[in-house]
């Protein structure tokens, strides 16, 4: 399966209000970002820790009537923070708002503060993608079950670069794996992938392969399409969410179409 170059944009709720957020999603659309994420966090993870944030699955329902062509998600969700089927049936029904174009991005969670803050249990990284793993065969079985049923397989974005569990449960679920790091480590973390793939006899180029990334595509783009990568993710910040970098990339995308 051949996947299009396509162009994200992470609008990170920190630092900014509302009205900023929604302003800087619809410039993303307007200028052709092909997918937009929030992020599943409640404080701010870097600037002024106690600065402005806002809730990630709400802003999501928000974000399906305000858009009309770009697909949307979180980058990613954290499954310990909401009961698995209540998250299935959370996503099915912005899935509908959206008449289709949700994502739904999961990951085990890391942010220790966001646990105690709120009265969730952090456990350990192990305890957390054992949860994670319980979680995504529920969350299928789930959307199997409501009425009415998704508007489509949602697909299933999976992000981290844990190569002996987070791989393996992107290579059973995932239709999308997101990844951070350096070209080298991306293509690492992309054999380790199609190793998993290998294992239980799935078709590697079923998985759309992400990458963040915080430079200009003139300086890590062909290694990242090398390493297999056709999704790329610009991050931006309130509260003035600069989108130069993210129309560069939009440029280079459309130069390739050409």
């Amino acid at each position: 399966m051949a996947y299009p170059i396509r162009i994200g944009v992470q609008i990170q709720p920190q630092h900014a209000d509302y009205a900023q957020i929604r302003a800087a999603l619809a410039a993303a659309e307007e200028a052709g970002v092909d997918i937009a994420f929030n992020w599943d966090h409640f404080f701010p993870l870097y600037g002024d820790p106690d600065g402005k944030h806002f809730e990630c699955w709400t802003m999501l329902g928000a974000w399906a009537e305000a858009t009309s062509r770009v697909e949307i998600g979180a980058l990613v969700t954290c499954n310990s923070y909401r009961n698995p089927d209540l998250l299935a049936d959370m996503a099915r029904t912005v899935d509908h708002i959206s008449g289709g174009r949700l994502v739904l991005g999961i990951g085990a969670g890391w942010a220790q503060r966001d646990y105690d803050a709120y009265g969730y249990p952090f456990g350990t990284a192990g305890s957390r993608l054992a949860d994670l793993a319980d979680a995504l065969p529920r969350i299928k079985k789930r959307w199997a079950q409501l009425n009415p049923p998704p508007t489509r397989e949602i697909p299933i974005l999976i992000g981290g670069g844990g190569e002996k569990k987070t791989l393996r449960y992107t290579a059973e679920h995932a239709t999308i794996w997101h990844g951070i790091g350096a070209p080298a480590t991306i293509a690492h973390k992309v054999q380790v992938l199609d190793a998993h793939c290998a294992d239980i006899g799935r078709d590697p180029a079923e998985i759309e392969r992400s990458a963040k990334v915080d430079v200009p595509p003139e300086e890590v783009a062909d290694e990242l399409l090398a390493a297999g990568i056709t999704l790329f993710t610009v991050s931006t910040s309130g509260p003035d969410y600069d989108l130069g970098l993210l129309k560069s990339w939009l440029a280079w995308r459309d130069s390739r179409e050409a």
